[in-house]
């Protein structure tokens, strides 16, 4: 996991395990997922779909429960955008 910062925003890159993935937690800014390789299974509210790699990234509203796991059989690799320089994140 790499992470970078700029005065606006956050970014992080994952490379994880079958079965990894963080818990249902929430951040008070928009987050965006891209999905480099691989398959997760992504909780978003009360919505829950699977992506997989190449396809339209997902957002994740202000305050929006949210979580995700790698389903695939291989490595889960992702960019997650955090719109603010600071991590800020409650766990649920």
């Amino acid at each position: 996991m790499a992470d970078f910062h700029s005065e606006t925003m956050s970014v992080i890159t994952n490379d994880m395990a079958p079965g990894e993935g963080p818990k249902l937690h929430r951040h008070p800014y928009e987050e965006v997922f891209v999905i480099v390789e691989g398959e997760a299974t992504f909780t978003l509210g009360d919505e829950t779909r699977v992506v997989r790699g190449g396809e339209p990234p997902l957002i994740a509203s202000p305050n929006t429960a949210h979580a995700f796991k790698n389903t695939g059989e291989g490595r889960l690799i992702t960019v997650d955008i955090h719109a603010s320089p600071v991590f800020k994140t409650e766990w649920l």
